[in-house]
């Protein structure tokens, strides 16, 4: 609410319920260089655990009320037999497909994959993306290859000549108020045509209903 929208006039399709910001070294864990696709998804944990607590459903298996930390996503993967034992422990990265393996894992959530060739398709996933904030209401993971950085996508403004995704940066480490975030950008509107058009990209979508809706 503090974020005003990119452009005047058009309408906005944003997370409903509530969450918790997660980003580099947060925890105190310094996972900076390779964390941020455990910390989208550590944000997109959040969303869905406050909703069940919210409903009264409790915690979901192996969070403790919070979120699984670095260590425990890896040891999640290793025993979908994703990944090698050597994973655990290591510095090697996730994706939107780990992360659709990790809420079914964590909260028995399924998550939608979308696969983009180039940045320039982005736009026109648009409109799913706005039934997806419209019908379900829950945040949205996206990585790539050529573009490596982990997103959230919180938000979607249709406006009148141009639509903008809602990004929340898992690359930010320290400690800020909400306008220093906003002013240093690390949560901003970014136009949907403004993503490399030389990486692929895969989104997550949860298939979760917010809290506002159960």
């Amino acid at each position: 609410r503090d974020l005003p929208s990119p452009e005047t006039g058009g309408e906005s399709f944003l997370v409903r319920g509530s969450y918790l910001y997660y980003h580099y070294a947060c925890d105190g864990f310094k996972d900076q260089g390779w964390g941020c696709g455990y910390r989208t998804m550590q944000s997109l944990c959040s969303h869905i655990r406050i909703a069940k607590e919210t409903a009264g459903e409790g915690s979901s298996k192996g969070c403790c009320g919070d979120e699984p930390t670095l260590r425990e996503i890896q040891e999640a993967l290793v025993a979908m037999q994703d990944k090698p034992e050597s994973f655990v422990g290591s510095r090697e990265w996730i994706g939107s497909f780990e992360v659709s393996l990790c809420l079914d894992y964590f909260h028995d959530v399924s998550g939608k994959i979308i696969h983009l060739s180039s940045g320039d398709d982005i736009p026109g996933i648009v409109p799913d993306l706005i039934q997806h904030f419209k019908t379900l209401g829950t945040p949205i993971m996206m990585g790539g290859d050529s573009d490596a950085s982990s997103k959230g996508i919180f938000g979607v403004h249709l406006g009148a000549t141009h639509s903008y995704l809602l990004i929340k940066d898992p690359h930010f480490t320290g400690h800020a108020t909400v306008e220093e975030l906003i002013h240093k950008e690390w949560v901003s509107w970014k136009r949907s045509d403004s993503f490399m058009a030389t990486s692929f990209y895969n989104l997550c979508l949860p298939q979760f209903s917010s809290a506002s809706d159960r």
